[in-house]
């Protein structure tokens, strides 16, 4: 899931930058809490259990507190107003953020993936697992997949990528988790490598998703256009604004989980100046409150009316 699933009909509810803050902090706390716990019971049960895989997810579980942090930091920044040195405001904090967790990702599977190789280069000295390993891999696959849902769906309330990155980022460990299930109970079954192979695993899919964040992000900080469903939903706003004959050259980037939009909209080439700037503030008007839309510039473009001229000749007041 990426920013895009984040577009909902325009009739949903909208937050305020504080409510989104609000929210990401109360989500991000709780994702703090569980992780404290389960890390520290992953790695001190997979010491005393010898299971390596167990331990790998335990400081996959330590990695989300560093990630954890990082989100209330942006999310602190990022509902900041706009100033002299960032006319458009602080949006883009949580971008930045994505493609810090993304890296976090990359780092932390590099360093699952190394410690895995080292143990399946002797896969005679890789020890039997204890049974409590079991035991405390399932508590964390229910933990860290109610801890998902939980996050996801505040993320997807409030619209916040970033969210739903952090989000995806438990997700990632409860599949890991599950993973790790596998892996000691084919140790205890008396396959010893599957453990060391279960971590190599996990390694894998925490690179993918990091891979996946950070590339998302990278896009939307190199000014990425959003989605075709988000662009035709605008494009459709302002054609319904009463004035506006055609749309044109509608130009969109993304500003965080905000859109930036330049467009053209056609008016009658009979109207006044005014009117015709009248009908822009309307048309402005209407998507901003439609939309997760920061800005949008118009620009007035007369064209013969496809009506009698003296009918559209009236003025249009932006509500």
């Amino acid at each position: 899931m990426n920013a895009a699933d984040l577009q909902d009909e325009s009739e949903d509810v909208e937050f305020t930058p504080e409510q989104r803050a609000r929210a990401a902090q109360k989500s991000t706390w709780v994702s703090v809490v569980v992780n404290i716990m389960l890390a520290t019971t992953q790695i001190s049960v997979g010491v005393f259990a010898k299971s390596q895989a167990l331990i790998a997810d335990g400081v996959h579980s330590l990695s989300d507190l560093v990630s954890d942090f990082v989100v209330l930091f942006a999310s602190h920044h990022s509902k900041k107003d706009a100033d002299e040195d960032h006319p458009y405001g602080h949006q883009r904090f949580e971008t930045a953020a994505s493609m810090v967790l993304g890296g976090l990702l990359l780092a932390v599977a590099l360093g699952m993936l190394w410690s895995a190789f080292e143990k399946l280069k002797a896969p005679h000295e890789i020890a039997s697992v204890h049974g409590v390993a079991l035991a405390v891999a399932a508590l964390a696959l229910v933990a860290k997949e109610t801890l998902f849902r939980y996050m996801l769906r505040t993320a997807k309330a409030v619209k916040s990528s970033m969210l739903v990155a952090n989000a995806w980022h438990a997700r990632s460990d409860a599949a890991s988790s599950l993973v790790v299930a596998v892996g000691i109970i084919g140790n205890l079954l008396g396959y010893p490598i599957l453990d060391p192979i279960a971590a190599l695993i996990v390694g894998l899919m925490v690179g993918k998703m990091g891979w996946e964040f950070g590339s998302d992000a990278f896009n939307d900080l190199m000014d990425r256009s959003a989605n075709d469903k988000e662009v035709q939903a605008i494009t459709e706003t302002l054609l319904k604004t009463p004035g506006v004959l055609g749309v044109h050259d509608v130009r969109t980037r993304k500003m965080g989980d905000m859109i930036l939009v330049d467009a053209h909209i056609e008016v009658d080439a009979f109207l006044t100046v005014e009117t015709g700037h009248d009908i822009g503030l309307a048309a402005r008007q209407a998507v901003m409150q439609r939309h997760r839309v920061l800005n949008l510039l118009t620009h007035i473009d007369p064209v013969p009316s496809k009506t009698d001229p003296q009918a559209t000749v009236k003025t249009v007041k932006a509500p």
